[in-house]
């Protein structure tokens, strides 16, 4: 379950502020914002709608629902980088691959966020670049795009990060370079181009 990854979330709190359990916040904000919550309000109006059913699913004691000011300081509070390495461990528990000699199809593409340029403060928009596990139609993770950067050195430390074993990549011709391919990412693993180095699909192997 995704409160097992939450657990080891490090808690900036006090322990005398501890009334609301940080892995069970973050759980129950997740549950809310996958039924529509836009907001910390609506996360809030979520939790306090159903309290008694998800105290009675989810094992907690807690006397009332937690007001929305307490939920946007625990989760503002929150290392996002800790967040973003539980839901890696989470989605990697969901798949399959390594079970069997059958390779999996990671694809992945870099995305611009809608409306997250800023014009007056002269900001570019923000750019996500994503690992697809085709298989089993999960996001295995995502890395921020750096402004004065691009994707390939984002490819490469979200790579390093997962170690996916015995997959197939598929990502865009930019990918395709000499010194790139002639480069071993990972121990254990190595890349390789199909055919033709400008050819934008990669495979990787066991070594």
């Amino acid at each position: 379950m995704l409160t097992t990854f939450f657990t080891d979330t490090k808690d900036f709190r006090r322990p005398q502020g501890r009334k609301y359990e940080l892995d069970k916040i973050l759980l129950l904000s997740v549950i809310a914002i996958l039924c529509n919550a836009k907001s910390y309000r609506d996360i809030s109006r979520f939790i306090k709608g159903k309290f008694e059913e998800l105290k009675r699913e989810l094992f907690f004691n807690w006397k009332k629902p937690p007001a929305y000011t307490t939920i946007r300081n625990i989760i503002q509070g929150v290392d996002s980088q800790e967040i973003e390495a539980a839901f890696r461990g989470f989605m990697q528990s969901q798949t399959r691959y390594g079970f069997d000699n059958t390779p999996i199809h990671i694809a992945i593409d870099g995305k611009t966020l809608c409306h997250s340029f800023d014009h007056f403060e002269d900001r570019k928009a923000l750019q996500k670049l994503m690992f697809f596990d085709a298989n089993n139609d999960l996001i295995l993770g995502h890395i921020a795009i750096e402004e004065k950067s691009n994707e390939i050195p984002a490819f490469q430390s979200l790579l390093a990060v997962l170690e996916i074993p015995n997959a197939v990549f598929s990502a865009d011709a930019m990918h395709c370079q000499k010194k790139l391919l002639s480069r071993q990412l990972i121990p254990m693993h190595y890349l390789y181009n199909s055919k033709i180095i400008s050819k934008p699909f990669w495979k990787m192997y066991n070594a």
